[in-house]
């Protein structure tokens, strides 16, 4: 997701409103998210459903990186050389 340009991508409620279409496509077009404030605050964020979708996927990898350090930590990891076995004897069946 490339970053937020303030000028560009911050719109009222009632920018939103009347100009659903053209923001849809900037966002699409951009590959930016759309801040949509009401009453001066940010309420909600308009993205691209490509750029959710690999935003998604690189939380998930994040979440699985912390759990395998927490893990790791905790002693319950293996050696390298004992994955590398796991993962050839799967391979070789």
């Amino acid at each position: 997701m490339r970053r937020l340009k303030i000028n560009e991508d911050i719109r009222s409620m009632s920018e939103f409103r009347s100009g659903v279409a053209s923001f849809l496509k900037q966002v699409h077009d951009t590959k930016r998210p759309l801040v949509i404030t009401q009453h001066g605050k940010g309420v909600a964020v308009l993205l691209d459903a490509g750029e959710y979708e690999v935003m998604q996927e690189k939380i998930e990898l994040y979440e699985d990186l912390e759990i395998s350090t927490l893990q790791i930590e905790a002693g319950l990891g293996i050696s390298h050389e004992e994955a590398k076995k796991k993962v050839l004897k799967r391979i070789n069946k």
